[in-house]
């Protein structure tokens, strides 16, 4: 079975009935091999095929879908057709010149890409290294009413598909060979996976995880233009075919995406919140708890022009953003007392008529485990209910700032109305194999696979995508002060191998770590940037600097190198050791290629990460042999 992007369910609603044929029979009758796209914006200019069918041994094809019956084509040349309407007589583009216009816009930009094409010295060098064509399915036309109307004098017969050759019993070998008959010539061609992410990555830039375009892979500030058309990546990331599908599919209505640390949540929000910037008129909000996380979000939807359409806001500034704007009194207090009196506050002027419900258009809640109960109900409120459209991103392994027994929670009792539209993503893009190995060795008791029920919160094992790197390493120091000695050593060594001061962060357990870190490293000449309070939100403003980072505020971020000090003081003391583990696993997985620990007194904790790094080594080594 194919995978078509969007779902086919998503699509139904605003395809015509010809269109709903074509995807059904494409999607049951080709391989698993087989990419189709339907209506989806390809290339610069964005323009939309009715479908892209592509295959890496065949090709790419793109169709053009018409909805005409015989009797209503009253004049049909090369250029054009004459038919009639309900309105009178309407004139349309011969369908084969749009599908045409389209597989030569795929073709003009696929040809810019030298892995694409044949190489100097070839006979066809410079050529598109793989077949493509275009043809045209007439959803309500016969064979026979084909050939009685004389249309093959306007559309070669073997570049048409007709009515009666899209019937469910038709042969799926049949209908293959009618597809790759529009080919004009047929070669032996075999796309290797980078050559397939490469066509897709040209196709639509929107999916491009790029260098500079945001640690959380989100989309592409824009496609590359002409001058920059051989700027390409040496390793091209795009979106994996379930993230595309996934975020193309999404819709209205209320949607959860439970997701393991890595699996690309965040980029299908960005990717979402753009489609949804240029569909509604009100506005967007995006939530999530951590400030950093926010700050970063905001930044990146600025960067690409979604600043006016899109707010983004941690949930208790948002809370007060509220209070101020509809000049509702702000709760007592100071502090701790001060911020978790601001949701209640909010709930409370709604509920009174002093705050308004139904002010977005759509909301998009990025790390919503970390959400109480009643903050859904209330979020659930701002939905304008014309377009209804809640996004929950959720991963229970990172919940650690609330309780555990949250996950036993109803989405329905939240008012969330999510049954049947709750995805699961389980590959974990941001790790090496590595970090990933010895992080799920450690915290194996917090990622026991369970679901309590249909309407509950699993608790998701994250499976590798497979990218390797080195061994995370254990360092322990002779003495306290010495774990700062090697912090600092390794920071400099990795600048001088090229790494930039903004690729590395520093993860710890207590704030004045943070304070007394940023006083060694300024000492050391080494720039740095400390998140604590509303410096939070400034933390990416400084462009090249080492960020330092409690290990709460890290959620949600990811760097190529991360260091986590002080590990013989975990867990901290009077703390839950379970709670303690999720906090040092959410640290680990920010790592996106080399993790260091260091600590000076053994404990709970550096034991079970060295056996953790350990046993990880000695599968590897296994498995090598």
């Amino acid at each position: 079975m194919a995978t078509l992007i969007p779902s086919r369910s998503s699509c139904l609603p605003r395809m015509t009935g010809g269109e709903k044929r074509v995807s059904e029979r494409l999607e049951q009758k080709l391989e698993d091999d087989y990419l189709l796209w339907y209506d989806v914006p390809i290339g610069p200019k964005q323009r939309q095929p009715d479908f892209v069918v592509f295959h890496p041994r065949r090709g790419v094809l793109v169709l053009e879908v018409k909805d005409w019956k015989a009797e209503t084509i009253q004049h049909a040349d090369k250029t054009q057709f004459t038919l009639v309407t309900d309105r009178g007589l309407a004139v349309a583009t011969n369908p084969l010149l749009q599908a045409r216009a389209y597989a030569l816009e795929i073709v003009v930009a696929l040809e810019r890409d030298p892995a694409l094409r044949y190489p100097d010295g070839h006979r066809l060098a410079g050529k598109l290294a793989m077949p493509w064509s275009y043809g045209v399915v007439l959803a309500n036309i016969t064979r026979r009413q084909f050939d009685e109307g004389g249309l093959e004098s306007v559309l070669p017969a073997h570049l048409v598909l007709c009515r009666d050759e899209l019937y469910e019993t038709v042969d799926a070998e049949r209908l293959q060979e009618q597809l790759w008959a529009m080919f004009p010539q047929v070669f032996p061609t075999a796309m290797t996976l980078p050559q397939i992410d490469r066509v897709r990555w040209h196709l639509f830039p929107e999916l491009r995880v790029e260098p500079g375009s945001g640690q959380f892979g989100l989309f592409a500030p824009g496609a590359a233009s002409e001058s920059k058309a051989l700027e390409i990546p040496d390793i091209v990331k795009v979106m994996d075919a379930q993230q595309e599908q996934l975020a193309r599919s999404l819709g209205d209505e209320h949607r959860i995406i439970h997701g393991v640390a890595g699996s690309g949540k965040t980029m299908i929000l960005g990717f979402r919140a753009l489609q949804l910037a240029r569909a509604l008129a009100k506005p967007i909000l995006v939530l999530c708890y951590n400030k950093t996380l926010a700050a970063r979000l905001e930044q990146l939807m600025g960067e690409r022009g979604l600043a006016d359409k899109v707010q983004v806001y941690n949930f208790h500034r948002w809370c007060r953003q509220m209070l101020g704007a509809y000049h509702v009194p702000l709760p007592p207090g100071k502090g701790a007392s001060f911020t978790d009196a601001l949701p209640p506050a909010v709930i409370a002027g709604v509920d009174r008529g002093q705050i308004p419900r139904f002010q977005y258009g759509a909301v998009l809640i990025d790390e919503g485990h970390d959400f109480e109960p009643d903050w859904y109900r209330l979020i659930v409120q701002m939905i304008d209910p014309d377009t209804n459209s809640l996004l929950v991103l959720y991963d229970d392994a990172q919940n650690i700032y609330g309780q555990p027994g949250r996950r036993r929670v109803s989405w329905k009792s939240l008012g969330v109305q999510a049954q049947g539209r709750t995805t699961i993503l389980r590959l974990n893009y941001r790790n090496t194999l590595e970090i990933l190995a010895v992080a799920r060795r450690f915290a194996q008791e917090l990622l026991a696979s369970r679901v309590e029920d249909d309407d509950g919160i699993p608790l998701i094992a994250p499976e590798s995508a497979g990218r390797r790197g080195a061994l995370p390493e254990l360092i322990r120091t002779d003495t306290a002060a010495a774990q700062l000695d090697v912090l600092i050593q390794r920071l400099r060594d990795e600048h001088a191998g090229g790494r930039p001061w903004s690729d590395m962060a520093v993860i710890f357990r207590n704030q004045w770590e943070g304070e007394k870190l940023q006083q060694a490293l300024a000492r050391a000449d080494i720039p740095s940037r400390l998140a604590e309070g509303e410096g939070k939100r400034a933390l990416f403003v400084v462009e090249d600097s080492v960020k330092l980072l409690t290990m709460h505020s890290s959620k949600g971020l990811e760097f190529p190198l991360v260091i986590v000090p002080g590990l013989g003081s975990l867990p901290k003391p009077g703390k839950d050791e379970a709670e303690e583990a999720r906090l040092l696993y959410v640290a680990m997985t920010r790592a996106t290629e080399r993790l260091l620990l260091i600590h000076h007194d053994d404990s709970v904790f550096s034991q079970r990460i060295r056996a953790s790094i350990n046993e990880v080594q000695g599968q590897l080594a296994r498995a090598a042999d």
